[in-house]
């Protein structure tokens, strides 16, 4: 119980450092822009602020902790006369908070319909420091400000991982046992030891999202069976559900195919009471030869809430433990080592000036990837597969880890700039979508248009979060 509310915390620490960053700097490509082009930024602010406020600053004028009042997008004792035009451009112009509501953050712009649904300043005559002020293409940046430096973002965090670590990986073909696969891939033609060769003629180099991507969504597969047959498989349109499916009930698709052995055991479970240590290889269980992984836990699950014997390696010799426990859920409680200390490694190392292009090259290609498998959602299976705050912090690792949390935060940064640019209104591609409009048909939407449209933005988002986080309920309750 203590490690469960243990992990709890690290995943839910974790996702609201990550949407923190993310949001603020989405919120500040939005700034960046309003400023560029002289529009007045009333409110900069972390997270909201509805009727209670953690900490607001105007510099020059006000820093106030832990005040009441003062929603957002309403400012506080502002008149916005005609003599202080030039100074609505500066950046003390704007009031910058700390909110108690750590589900997202804003940008309040002047002359602007957004989520503060500030209308009563929309009736006022137009002043040359609001966003309705500007032409339609200043305009259309500002509200692109947030995607772009949301992916920016994930470029920038892409480029920092690989300049700091470089990239380590397994060649398909240096897994020379070739790889475990889920029971969905076993039904469409995948047999354990097949070793990845290429998905609809694009090479397949190593185990990483994209060529995961491109597998699960491809109509054909080659691999290299029994290390001299090359076969062809056939992908079914709907695999990538299934894949997901297994991967809820602890399958992943694919895992490179290894010999078990140990990198350290759970408290208080079978391995650690069987005096098991680092560097063990487990080799059979009550008699039965388990030379991988899928054999061991095949073994493991016959054998739920019994003891077994358990025959290893260490050193050379053989040691057999017998009347190890396995819990109920066929597990005996290890950890596994890394297969990059198994088999040959690939390390690719970048300088400054190289981790630059790869990192942009890896965030395109991680918005390329998201962007193909959101028409994937308006299916019943995707609409199932939907998930809110629940799903987002469960990808998270339960002990910190700084490149994971890093590259979890980059990922979800390109899920933000994809879904922020949907011509939903109420969201940046909302806004976008009418901007367009006004470009190519040179007339702009009624203030009343924006109004409604706004409501129904806001309508469809509250109903959308309201279903993702009640199928992650759904899913925690009943599965």
């Amino acid at each position: 119980m203590i490690l469960l509310a243990s992990t709890f915390w690290i995943k839910t620490f974790e996702l609201l450092l990550a949407l923190s960053i993310l949001i603020v700097f989405h919120e500040f490509g939005h700034y960046f822009f309003s400023r560029i082009f002289g529009v007045w930024v009333e409110k900069f602010y972390m997270f909201f602020n509805y009727k209670f406020s953690i900490v607001k600053w105007k510099p020059g004028k006000y820093l106030k902790w832990f005040s009441t009042g003062n929603e957002m997008g309403a400012m506080e004792g502002e008149a916005n006369t005609e003599g202080e035009e030039e100074n609505k451009a500066s950046w003390r112009a704007t009031e910058y908070g700390i909110g108690w509501i750590p589900l997202g953050g804003y940008c309040a712009i002047s002359g602007m319909i957004d989520e503060s649904m500030n209308v009563e300043a929309m009736k006022q005559p137009a002043k040359s420091y609001e966003f309705r002020s500007k032409p339609a293409w200043q305009r259309l940046l500002i509200m692109l400000g947030g995607v772009l430096f949301n992916l920016l973002l994930a470029m920038i965090i892409y480029a920092g991982i690989v300049y700091a670590v470089g990239e380590q990986f397994i060649k398909f073909t240096d897994a020379t046992e070739g790889m475990e696969y889920c029971e969905s891939a076993h039904k469409v033609g995948f047999e354990n030891g097949d070793i990845p060769l290429a998905a609809d003629g694009k090479p397949l180099e190593y185990m990483n999202a994209e060529d995961l991507q491109t597998m699960l969504t491809a109509h054909q597969v080659t691999v290299l069976r029994n290390h001299k047959d090359t076969v062809t498989i056939d992908i079914p349109k709907d695999f990538i559900f299934q894949a997901n499916e297994d991967a809820k009930n602890g399958q992943t698709f694919m895992a490179y195919r290894l010999p078990v052995v140990i990198s350290q055991t759970q408290p208080r479970m079978g391995g650690e009471k069987a005096g098991l240590q680092e560097g063990d290889r487990m080799v059979a269980v009550n008699g039965v030869a388990t030379p991988s992984f899928t054999e061991f836990t095949t073994e493991l699950e016959k054998n739920k809430d019994k003891n077994i014997t358990l025959e290893y390696e260490r050193d050379g010799k053989r040691f057999t433990a017998a009347n190890v426990p396995i819990d109920g859920n066929g597990k005996l409680g290890i950890l596994l080592t890394d297969p990059t200390k198994i088999y040959n490694t690939t390390v690719i190392h970048y300088n400054l000036f190289q981790s630059i292009p790869r990192g942009i090259e890896m965030g395109w290609t991680k918005m390329v990837n998201y962007v193909k498998q959101l028409k994937l959602i308006f299916t019943p299976e995707g609409a199932q597969s939907i998930g809110g705050f629940g799903t987002i912090g469960s990808i998270f690792p339960a002990t910190w880890n700084w490149l994971d949390f890093w590259n979890i935060t980059a990922f979800i940064s390109v899920i933000l700039a994809v879904m922020n640019v949907l011509p939903i209104p109420a969201l940046d591609g909302g806004h976008v979508l009418f901007l367009l409009y006004e470009i190519i048909t040179r007339r702009q939407p009624s203030v009343k248009f924006l109004e409604r449209a706004q409501y129904v933005g806001m309508f469809l988002l509250i109903a959308l979060l309201v279903f993702a986080n009640g199928n992650d309920i759904y899913r925690f309750l009943f599965k």
